[in-house]
């Protein structure tokens, strides 16, 4: 599956637009955490650990979003963007989300 930001595959031809294709995860996170990430925000830098876990539900959105795509028989997915929101404190959504496309 071919996946990319652009609205084209340089050297393909895109013959056919599916549909929308799109996977998203919600994650919470854990108090573990949330009170190693507390200390760090106290002294500042990066928060490791919120790091991991936005960059672990990216790559999930990402593959539902995948698998929807090959629901929908599509050879690849243009224009990739992505959105998060907030579902309740504490717990934010990923969504992951492009055109389905076929290629030639």
């Amino acid at each position: 599956m071919i996946i990319t930001t652009t609205d084209f595959i340089p050297g393909r031809e895109i013959t056919e637009v599916i549909d929308i294709a799109r996977g998203s995860t919600v994650r919470a996170r854990n108090l573990g955490k949330d009170i190693f990430a507390g200390f760090r925000n106290l002294v500042g830098g990066e928060i490791d650990e919120y790091t991991r876990l936005m960059a672990d539900a990216r790559e999930h959105a990402i593959d539902r979003m995948m698998a929807d795509a090959e629901r929908l028989g599509a050879d690849a997915i243009i224009n990739v963007r992505f959105m998060t929101s907030a579902v309740v404190q504490g717990a934010s959504e990923i969504l992951a989300y492009g055109t389905a496309v076929k290629l030639k």
